[in-house]
């Protein structure tokens, strides 16, 4: 069961009660107040952690509840801490705030967490409230209430390269071919219902993570069909692999098809439409293939791949181009990285401006 949507309620742990106690020894008069402090209560985290593909784990526990601290003990020991209670979820998991709606912290990278319900504070015990003129003080501190919220959580699958095009234009069989993927293969459209993840090989010990997402229809940015169910997950990667049958069950025009997509992508988010796109024209085994690629790479006026995941033809292009596409995306990353790098005050690296710059 894939599942990319669930709500949680988290409850953190009560901080726990500040003792009242007084000293009492042998030889020891007037032993004066010794009560500990309570422990804090376990906090409630969302944590990215490797080896999750879906959410599908916490679908049937709803209620997160972390323990509260115990409470202060005399002789001044403090209760133990409760331990924090962590949520994992995979990377590409957006964190909201269910009730307000905003966001707390989107968990792109294994191991970015956040903090959904802070654990309470424990109270302090009666040593705290000595004083000159109260030197048996029975004031203590209950602790804190832990916070509780209910959040949202919602992944957006996370890859090198996604597939992208119309039911049954081979996205799930060029997956299989390319990597040791084994997702639904059928001669009816929408067979894929969720995305399926590939590691390809790339030589050595080098791979990229290839996405087999749902296929797309007409009127998806408006919902149509699995509609935001696609489009959400295509926002995380890279490299778009557009694949274009060459001859549609339904007697579409394969040329038109692509624009529909193209016309889908920008509708639902401009970042979408200008990520780098590999189009290939699949199912090049079919008499006629090569004349529907060579008509849509005059339309575009690039260079458009012809491929068959049957014989393998093409496929090797395929991967190549996407490593390329890749390399330069990330290039193109590490140096708007660089470019926003904050500035550290009081060293050599102040950029200093001259009064000449300035006029």
């Amino acid at each position: 069961m894939f599942v990319d949507r669930v709500e949680l309620h988290c409850k953190a742990g009560n901080g726990g009660r500040g003792m009242v106690s007084f000293r009492r020894e042998k030889y020891v008069p007037r032993g004066g107040p010794d009560g500990g402090d309570g422990g804090n209560g376990g906090s409630v985290i969302v944590r990215a952690v490797a080896n999750a593909d879906n959410l599908a784990p916490l679908v049937h526990k709803k209620h997160w509840h972390a323990k509260s601290g115990q409470p202060g003990g005399t002789s001044l020991c403090t209760g133990a801490s409760a331990e924090d209670l962590i949520i994992p979820v995979p990377p590409g998991t957006v964190v909201r705030d269910r009730d307000r709606g905003h966001l707390l912290k989107d968990l792109v990278n294994i191991g970015d967490e956040v903090v959904v319900a802070r654990g309470g504070r424990g109270g302090r015990g009666n040593k705290h409230f000595a004083s000159a003129t109260n030197r048996t003080p029975r004031e203590f501190e209950p602790g804190e209430e832990g916070e509780e919220r209910s959040i949202a959580l919602e992944l957006k699958i996370i890859a090198d390269a996604g597939l992208i095009g119309f039911p049954n234009a081979g996205k799930s069989t060029l997956l299989s071919r390319l990597s040791r993927a084994t997702p639904e293969i059928a001669d009816y459209p929408f067979t894929t219902k969720h995305p399926n993840l590939g590691i390809v090989s790339i030589g050595g010990d080098a791979a990229l993570v290839l996405a087999d997402l749902p296929g797309l229809i007409e009127g998806a940015s408006q919902g149509i069909g699995l509609g935001h169910e696609f489009l959400r997950h295509v926002e995380r990667t890279r490299v778009l692999i557009h694949l274009v049958e060459p001859f549609p069950a339904d007697e579409s025009d394969p040329v038109a098809n692509y624009h529909t997509i193209r016309r889908e992508l920008a509708q639902y988010s401009r970042a979408l439409a200008e990520k780098p796109e590999i189009v290939c024209v699949s199912k090049a085994e079919l008499t006629g293939a090569d004349a529907v690629k060579n008509r849509l790479a005059e339309c575009l006026g690039h260079e458009v791949l012809l491929i068959s995941s049957v014989t393998g033809q093409g496929l090797s292009q395929v991967v190549a181009k996407a490593v390329q596409l890749l390399q330069e995306q990330k290039a193109v990353e590490r140096q708007a990285r660089e470019m926003v790098r904050p500035v550290e005050f009081g060293t050599e690296a102040v950029i200093r401006t001259s009064h000449e710059e300035i006029g």
